[in-house]
């Protein structure tokens, strides 16, 4: 079994990977972290879940020296909010190697003097404009998952930032999935590049594997999935980790929710916890009734058949941005993935206050009302205020009716019919170009959504699948990032162009056909 220390890292970071429970390299790290020390241009093909960010992280740490002076390596980023994750999480292996690490956008001291900085795009450009980084300065630049930028707004932003780069700084560039503007970028402006991991043919059908979007922690969302797969019937929930460590803090918070878990073959317990999936696989296969549950997604191609091909029904807990990664695995190894959206929630009455507030915060002119309560923050803290504001709005409010099982848990309220001063929020159809024809069903279109735009599921409601079409209503607060997150997207083998669904009016007697 490989060490990172048998990649070449220095014994201090093969330490510090080792604090934070990561001993063993992923395939993906394995691969590239030998050619990122040698200062080599790189391409991964690859996103979060396949431990990408240390395949690159481990490498630069490795190979540039720590001045506490400028940024000698320059993250570009999707989003403010990814810089920012990831410096926390970089900052971690740092702390010990001398380095400094920072992001811009956010509340980090001295981000002038990081030895690694991460910004968002636009933020590293007007930096680099400007000259808060000096790029003379720059060894290495790493462009982090282009693909989000590019179906926002467009590569541009990154021919502007090479404008600036040396033309000896290493180049990284991060993207899944890839498309030919990408490749054509990375042609231009890497030299000389390496591309991880290699294209491989597709593979064989093998079967299907379920995937269940969760929120970070992904603990309580993967909790759920143990409890329904025991409730679908299962004798044994096999859940994969991805370490020892990971393997004995999951059976800690199982069995503290009343899930008692322990080693496969274990017939006393129901839930099994594994590492190895070779091992693992052996104790369980002279039983019946045995599921498998990757807590941790995956990291390649055998990881996942070595898991999955056990059994049919198995489920891969992934956070949003792990999603573009595990459908690539399938690809790959010949699995179809699929869905496996939650069970239909009950009524929350505090999930639907929240609600309530966040729209009339979108929806309503407040500012009156600040003015109001202003003298009160001189005295009381905002959320004293705004707790009060609340308890005294409940009292006011009749209490919610508890749906009939025909009516469901999100049966939709018109404004005429919600009771008197309940906010209530409206609802916006969207058209999108995929359809019955298509083999879509609404699993699918649920999955998508919550997953690609990150809204939850209390804001999608009534979803049409017509033969070449589906409208969906979607809260209308919403509304345009799904539109944003989908257009573009391959749902069911088919681009999806999305849009706010506009009815034509009809002539008399004639029908008209959705374009």
């Amino acid at each position: 079994m490989q060490s990172f220390e048998d990649l070449g890292v220095t014994p201090e970071i093969a330490e510090a990977l080792a604090a934070e429970g990561i001993e063993v390299p992923t395939p993906l790290q394995s691969a590239a972290i030998p050619v990122i020390r040698k200062g080599n241009n790189i391409v991964l093909e690859a996103g979060p879940g396949s431990g990408l960010l240390i395949s690159w992280v481990a490498g630069l740490l490795d190979r540039i020296e720590p001045t506490g002076s400028a940024a000698r390596a320059l993250v570009v980023c999707a989003t403010a909010e990814t810089a920012d994750r990831l410096a926390e999480s970089t900052a971690g292996l740092a702390a010990g190697l001398e380095h400094r690490v920072a992001a811009l956008g956010s509340s980090w001291a001295l981000a002038d003097r990081a030895d690694i900085l991460f910004a968002s795009a636009d933020d590293a450009l007007r930096a680099l404009e400007t000259g808060e980084i000096a790029p003379a300065g720059l060894e290495a630049v790493v462009l982090d998952q282009v693909q989000i930028v590019q179906a926002v707004s467009g590569l541009q932003v990154y021919e502007r930032i090479f404008e600036f780069l040396p033309a000896a700084a290493q180049r990284i560039l991060t993207a899944l999935p890839s498309t030919p503007e990408i490749t054509d970028l990375a042609s231009r402006h890497l030299k000389r590049s390496v591309t991880l991991p290699a294209a491989e043919a597709g593979a064989p059908s093998r079967g299907e594997v379920r995937f269940r979007i969760v929120a970070e922690p992904r603990e309580t969302g993967a909790l759920s999935v143990v409890e329904d797969v025991l409730e679908e019937g299962a004798r044994h929930v096999l859940v994969y980790c991805r370490t020892e460590d990971r393997a004995a803090d999951v059976g800690d918070y199982l069995t503290l929710h009343g899930f008692p878990a322990g080693a496969p073959g274990d017939t006393s317990v129901p839930v099994w916890l594994g590492v190895d999936a070779l091992e693992a696989r052996a104790a369980a296969a002279d039983v019946e009734g045995v599921v498998v549950v990757s807590w941790d997604a995956p990291a390649d191609p055998d990881s996942l058949d070595r898991r999955h091909s056990l059994g049919t029904d198995g489920t891969v807990v992934v956070l949003p941005r792990e999603i573009p990664h595990v459908k690539s695995l399938g690809r790959r190894t010949g699995y179809k993935t699929v869905p496996f959206p939650p069970g239909t929630q009950t009524r929350d009455p505090l999930r639907d206050l929240r609600s309530m507030i966040s729209t009339a915060i979108e929806a309503e002119d407040t500012a009156p009302y600040l003015a109001a309560i202003e003298p009160l923050l001189e005295r009381h803290d905002a959320a004293e205020v705004a707790a009060a504001a609340v308890a005294l709005l409940r009292k006011k409010l009749p209490e919610a009716p508890t749906p009939t099982p025909q009516e469901g848990p999100f049966r939709r309220e018109t404004r005429a019919s919600a009771p008197p001063g309940r906010a209530v929020p409206s609802w916006a159809k969207l058209f999108l170009s995929v359809g019955e024809r298509d083999g879509l069903a609404k699993g699918d279109l649920l999955g998508a959504i919550t997953g690609e735009a990150g809204v939850p599921g209390e804001a999608v409601g009534r979803i049409d699948i017509r033969d070449t079409h589906t409208i969906v209503e979607v809260h209308d607060t919403v509304a345009q990032a799904v539109i944003r997150a989908l257009n573009g997207t391959t749902i069911k083998g088919r681009s999806v162009r999305a849009d706010f669904d506009r009815p034509r009016t009809r002539g008399p007697g004639r029908s008209r056909p959705r374009p």
